[in-house]
């Protein structure tokens, strides 16, 4: 889960990280309220989004006057930044800035440890500052079970080139910036910039923290972090469900046992349309474990059901610890609970292999399902399922 700016700035302060106090309005009268109320020569106007390039797109504003800032957030709300609109700004102490500078911890998954990553020159072109001088950002590994103590943070500093005065300053923020990595089961915590002020004092004048929501239930208050308003309702459906659901934007609904299956049938089935007309394509990621008894299987088809864009629908399933005949009968009772609830099925390609695989095939064949086509290799279910999926209207 990506935190706003305005909740990333809360868990660093949470954490003692040093950073400029900053007030959260949905109106532009509301940010006038909030300039008076921080009562500061300057403030800056931010833009709420979950996206880079703030400042680029213009959704970054310095205001001189709650009147300013009154205008400044008008202009800024309701704006369009890649496809993120703005819907609150951040009101924030201005700030002296005599130095900009750019931190990072991140997970790195191939050497199964973390990545710090330091530069003497942040602000909004790190980007291409990574590309055409590599060497002005410093890339340290960070051993999980060591961690970052004050002389990795201190190594960090000396090999950035900061200046030794600031050692002592910058290695505090590191230490506390990599608490709130490791306290808050984080796998990004991003500063850019970190500042140095005209005064000397080292602030985080910007951040982005991604948490892992697998380590969710170790942080009760990361729910209340959640802005369901900009997730997708298919998404908040399917998680209130305890489904593993991502919505895409194509047309065929992929249901499977497994991710590496899933994200093989996303495969197949993207190139199995190129064959048909309108190019069908999958709708959604919907890995149902290995517990596809019939609850979850309702639960998994009311939610692809529900999404108007799915013309047709493609369970593929390898039995392994749940068997085939267990999958089949789950699908069957799947169809009768939709059914009482008044949800009328899609088109239904379903393939089953592994273990029960025929007595799986059996009981479907069996029930008569309507709308339900079984195909007995993935190919050739993604084809049919492609097919009917680029005629429906």
């Amino acid at each position: 889960m990506d935190l706003y700016e305005y909740q990333a700035r809360d868990v660093f302060e949470s954490h003692g990280v040093p950073v400029l106090r900053g007030i959260t309005v949905t109106t532009a009268e509301e940010a006038g309220r909030a300039a008076e109320d921080l009562g500061t020569p300057v403030v800056v106007v931010k833009a709420q989004v979950k996206t880079g390039g703030r400042g680029k797109a213009g959704g970054v504003k310095i205001a001189k006057s709650p009147a300013e800032a009154t205008e400044k957030a008008g202009e800024i709300l309701g704006m369009d930044i890649k496809g993120h609109t703005v819907h609150r700004v951040m009101i924030a102490e201005g700030a002296d800035i005599a130095e900009e500078y750019y931190f990072s911890i991140l997970l790195d998954r191939a050497n199964r440890s973390y990545l710090v990553m330091c530069s003497k020159e942040g602000g909004v072109e790190i980007e291409q500052l990574a590309v055409e001088r590599p060497e002005a950002l410093v890339r340290v590994s960070v051993d999980p079970v060591q961690g970052l103590d004050e002389a990795k943070a201190r190594e960090i500093a000396e090999q950035a080139g900061f200046d030794a005065a600031d050692h002592d300053q910058l290695v505090n923020v590191f230490t506390k910036l990599y608490e709130v990595y490791t306290g808050e089961d984080a796998t990004l915590v991003e500063v850019n910039p970190l500042v140095k002020t005209v005064d000397g004092k080292i602030i985080a004048l910007d951040g982005k923290v991604t948490l892992d929501d697998n380590a969710r239930f170790r942080h009760e208050g990361h729910a209340e972090l959640e802005d369901k308003s900009a997730t997708d309702p298919l998404e908040v459906k399917a998680q209130e469900k305890g489904l593993n659901y991502v919505k895409l934007d194509g047309n065929v609904g992929i249901i499977g046992n497994g991710a590496g299956l899933v994200m093989s049938t996303l495969d197949v089935v993207a190139y199995a349309g190129e064959e048909f007309p309108g190019s069908p394509k999958p709708a959604n990621f919907l890995d149902i474990g290995g517990g596809a008894n019939a609850a979850v299987m309702a639960n998994g088809l009311e939610v692809i059901f529900s999404d108007p864009s799915v013309q047709a629908v493609f369970v593929n399933v390898f039995g392994g610890i749940t068997a085939c005949d267990e999958v089949a009968n789950g699908i069957v009772q799947a169809f009768e609970i939709l059914s009482s609830d008044g949800i009328d099925p899609k088109p239904l390609v379903v393939r089953l292999d592994g273990n029960n695989a025929e007595l799986g095939r059996q009981i479907l064949d069996q029930a008569a399902l309507p709308n339900l086509e079984r195909v007995d290799t993935m190919d050739g279910a993604a084809r049919t399922v492609a097919e009917i999926a680029s005629k429906a209207k």
